[in-house]
């Protein structure tokens, strides 16, 4: 199932300030949160651990790098589509 950019972009902010808060768990936030939005917890937890790192509060690969990556041509040392300058 798609969700609206809007719908992700307001769970995700919603799970990121219960996160914030003393004594709360990611895991809950999502569960919580996930269920009044009508959100599966798991697809939650994965948009919010994509957040932290495209925002760097997380280690591994950024939205940006990962679609930059995707357009790397290894064989020619190119990106697609673009000839050498």
């Amino acid at each position: 199932m798609k969700y609206p950019a809007e719908l992700r972009e307001r769970a995700v902010r919603l799970v990121l300030d219960a996160k914030a808060e003393p004594d709360s768990s990611g895991k809950g936030a999502c569960r919580r949160i996930g269920q009044q939005l009508g959100i599966n917890a798991d697809t939650l937890r994965g948009w919010v651990a994509q957040a932290e790192v495209d925002a760097g509060t997380r280690p591994d690969t950024s939205s940006d790098t990962a679609t930059r990556l995707a357009g790397w041509n290894g064989k020619t040392g190119n990106y697609a589509g673009r000839t050498p300058s």
